[in-house]
């Protein structure tokens, strides 16, 4: 075997920049608009089970946009990527389950693929032009287990989150 097959990173050079362009973008989108509102996004929360919603509106933020920025620059990429992970599924629980599967009707379409891709990027690493290359981080952790790791990162996060904070809203 040649040494570009055993290469975490010898897949395309364009597509892992343009998956980290595309979903760390939109947590960072997402991230600023929670930003934008604290106080209507803190309302937001309350009215979805959450305790302590200011909390939970300041930590959104917070975290989308640092984990967005993060994707974006291809640094410390399977931790982001359990960021991006870990918000869509308390999205999922919270909020988009309960109206089946489209996005049209509130639904959990848009948070799945969302967290898949993130779990995708970890899996394939931040590729040629990321700051794990350049530091060398993308050799530490890759490939199915940076995988695993930033799913079992994101989905236990998620959960603890949710068993700390949420609460089903009745009615």
């Amino acid at each position: 075997m040649t040494r570009r097959e055993h290469d975490p990173n010898s897949h395309s050079r364009i597509a892992p920049l343009l998956l980290r362009g595309a979903v760390g973008g939109t947590l960072i989108a997402h991230g600023i608009k929670h930003a934008k509102s604290l106080e209507g996004t803190a309302g937001w929360f309350g009215s979805i089970g959450f305790r302590q919603p200011r909390l939970q509106a300041v930590s959104s933020a917070v975290v989308e946009v640092s984990a967005g920025t993060a994707l974006v620059a291809g640094a410390a990429t399977p931790v982001a990527a359990a960021a991006g992970i870990g918000t869509m599924a308390v999205a999922a629980r919270s909020v988009h389950v309960r109206n089946g599967f489209f996005i049209t009707a509130e639904g959990w379409e848009y948070v799945a693929n969302l967290a898949i891709a993130a779990a995708v990027l970890a899996g394939i690493g931040p590729g040629r032009w990321s700051v794990d290359r350049a530091l060398g981080w993308d050799r530490l952790l890759n490939g199915e287990k940076a995988l695993a790791a930033a799913v079992g990162l994101g989905v236990g996060a998620a959960a603890a989150q949710l068993a700390t904070f949420y609460t089903e809203p009745q009615g």
